[in-house]
């Protein structure tokens, strides 16, 4: 199997010893505690789960800056995103060196993880600038990962952590939620040896699956992992449920048996076009995917990257620093000439007109109404869910 990036075996940083993770439990209850923000939380479940391998932590503020600048940290580690723990109150673990992390995200407030406290920096308004710019794009308030960004505070609390608990993911999708440990353990008993990994945020429609479909035949694969983001989306995504339902519906229905899976892990977006694409490539990796799509404006939002950013950034990485492939991948349609999907790029002699394309307006207001998208477009049975949601609005 690929190995993992940056070292020989998998190290996820949640205690699976039962009788460490009994003492830790009890010991963290009478820690000094600090509430982490939503995006903190997701940073430490990717880290809990062997997503994020090999970091062992929450970044300093030199690493932060260094992964920014130059997609690499202080230590020379290839990574593509700071993976911060931000606060706007360091009132309460000031001084002490050994912390319990607190869920946001949780009735209650669990804690989520012990820290042993590295460093706690406060950045300036031109360090914070430089990272939201150099890793977003842009310094727009009106980019949604920009603002969540610069919505966290700018005290830097970094050092490693052991992680207790995968927040509300368990809970909530205890039957698509998976460690990159798990997804790893799952491909060897399926037996695959090539695995495609596909990214998605929203349900798939036709030419997504045919997509899926298109990636397998090509690289020869055997298995396909459906990785699906489970955390915090901008508003107007589709909720994570539905996404999962529809996405469920259309393998049981349309891939062969023992083909694919449909999995899920919990992180928030970022919405930082071409360096998550980066970052979903490295953690595809980590749990065991030898190949990986990326489509058209993967991982963007609005206008704010050109159509091909998020495959042309691969192309600056230096050789050997990814053992995983990527399968660069054109906008996929309908085509009424060929009565099949095909990707766009492949299809010179067609135009516009010979493709059936909805915009995702469009597509909401069919839903909204009750009526199903064509054929052509989407699955019935994947329609019929994406209905039953829109008119439960």
């Amino acid at each position: 199997m690929i190995k993992p990036h940056g070292s020989d075996a998998l190290n996820p940083l949640f205690v699976y010893d039962p009788q460490e993770h009994h003492e830790l439990t009890h010991e963290a209850e009478n820690l000094p505690s600090m509430m982490l923000t939503s995006a903190a939380a997701a940073n430490a479940v990717m880290l809990g789960g062997g997503y994020f391998n090999p970091l062992t932590g929450y970044m300093n503020l030199a690493d932060a800056i260094s992964v920014a600048e130059n997609m690499k940290t202080t230590d020379g580690v290839f990574w593509p995103t700071p993976v911060l723990n931000l606060t706007d109150d360091v009132s309460t673990i000031r001084g002490h060196k050994r912390i319990a992390l607190k869920d946001p995200n949780v009735e209650g407030h669990p804690i989520l993880a012990v820290m042993d406290v590295a460093d706690i920096e406060e950045a300036s308004d031109e360090e914070l600038n430089l990272i939201a710019e150099k890793t977003f794009g842009t310094l727009d308030g009106e980019h949604p990962g920009v603002a969540a960004f610069m919505a966290q505070g700018r005290y830097v609390v970094s050092g490693t952590i052991r992680v207790l608990n995968f927040s509300y993911f368990q809970q909530d999708f205890p039957d698509t939620f998976r460690t990159a440990v798990e997804i790893r353990n799952e491909i060897a008993e399926h037996g695959w040896n090539k695995i495609v990994a596909f990214q998605t945020r929203n349900p798939m429609h036709l030419a997504h699956e045919e997509l899926c479909h298109m990636a397998m035949e090509r690289t020869g694969a055997d298995g396909l992992v459906i990785h699906m983001l489970l955390g915090k989306l901008k508003p107007g995504d589709i909720p994570a449920p539905v996404r999962d339902a529809a996405i469920r519906k259309m393998v049981d229905l349309y891939f062969p048996p023992n083909s694919a899976m449909v999995t899920g892990y919990g992180f928030d977006m970022l919405y930082a076009g071409p360096r998550e694409a980066v970052l979903h490539a490295v953690f595809r990796q980590n749990m065991g995917a030898t190949h990986f799509i990326i489509g058209r404006d993967h991982a963007g939002v609005g206008d704010y990257y050109g159509a091909f950013e998020a495959q042309e950034i691969f192309d600056t990485i230096p050789a050997g620093t990814l053992e995983i492939e990527i399968f660069k991948a054109d906008h996929t349609a309908w085509s009424k000439k060929l009565n099949k999907v095909v990707m766009m790029c492949e299809a010179p002699d067609h135009t516009k007109e010979d493709f059936v394309l909805l915009s995702g307006t469009k597509v909401r207001e069919m839903l909204g109404r009750g009526e199903a998208p064509p054929a052509e477009f989407s699955r019935p049975e994947v329609a019929k869910i994406l209905i039953d949601y829109y008119q439960s609005k």
